[in-house]
């Protein structure tokens, strides 16, 4: 992604921030040889640096994910900016925004308990406090 120097982000604490307050992102990699791409929500392990994600089984990006440098893009807020707002009469078009980049690679969980924290995790980061639905109380995890 080309940055101009001065808007460059490189405070890992902001970073963390934009992830975790834009958690939707897209994960990048290559499916028998051809570009993927899958939107998903992501939770972000801060201490470890680790973001776990989880892809349905019927999406087949998983099958051949591991041993690959994935991309993921998480994007912030974003807008137009229109040259009728400069004070200058000779200027162009762009848009604002932000970003946070995240390359790296995939380990597939296989352990049902890590599998059901993880999932559990992100189940609470997104679920209303007092909802009545109970990740913890589903059938398949006991």
């Amino acid at each position: 992604m080309y940055i101009p120097k001065q808007f460059n982000m490189d405070e890992e604490n902001r970073m963390f921030e934009l992830i975790e307050e834009h958690s939707f992102a897209v994960l990048f990699s290559q499916h028998q040889g051809d570009p993927f791409a899958t939107h998903l929500p992501f939770t972000l392990d801060r201490e470890n640096r680790y973001l776990y994600g989880h892809f349905a089984r019927a999406n087949e990006q998983w099958v051949d994910i591991e041993n690959q440098n994935i991309l993921v893009v998480f994007h912030g807020p974003h807008c137009y900016i229109s040259p009728s707002w400069y004070e200058t009469e000779r200027a162009v078009p762009t848009w604002n925004y932000v970003a946070v980049h995240v390359y790296g690679n995939i380990e597939i969980l296989t352990d049902d308990q890590e599998v059901t924290k993880a999932l559990g995790d992100m189940v609470g980061k997104y679920e209303q406090p007092n909802s009545s639905y109970h990740f913890e109380q589903l059938d398949w995890l006991t």
